[in-house]
């Protein structure tokens, strides 16, 4: 019977430490591999460096590329405030990182055009001429 107990103990600690793994090796590794990045490397040089990025959620676009960087929730899931983002224009990298990508998505040169005209806007309900809204696009 004592075998049969040792047995029965291994395969429960199995099965807990496997339920327990951490992405911290992960984590360190992509913090390490961007250490390496530089402004106008192409996507496969980037690849080269950093390896597959995320591809799954709903947050990635093919022009950024997301590597996991740090766990924030303890959740499982992989979030976008989690992972570092890789920003590419015509194919080269252009930047990365959370401040980048915040500074990037807020381009002003396209949010609000230049020297408008807002005397040709139509007339509100009350009379008064108001100048347009600009979106940014996500």
């Amino acid at each position: 019977m004592e075998p049969v107990k040792y047995w029965s103990f291994g395969i429960l600690a199995a099965l807990l430490i496997a339920g327990c793994t951490t992405p911290w090796g992960e984590i360190d590794r992509n913090i390490t591999n961007s250490k390496n990045l530089r402004v106008g490397m192409t996507k496969n040089q980037v690849l080269e460096v950093m390896g597959q990025p995320i591809t799954d959620e709903l947050f990635c676009k093919p022009d950024v590329w997301y590597y996991f960087i740090q766990s924030v929730w303890q959740d499982g899931l992989t979030t976008e405030d989690e992972c570092m983002p890789l920003v590419f224009e015509e194919g080269k990298l252009v930047g990365w990182g959370n401040p980048f990508y915040a500074k990037y998505r807020l381009k002003p040169e396209e949010a609000v055009p230049q020297n408008e005209d807002i005397s040709a806007l139509p007339e509100t309900n009350q009379g008064e001429n108001l100048p347009s809204v600009y979106a940014l696009p996500l």
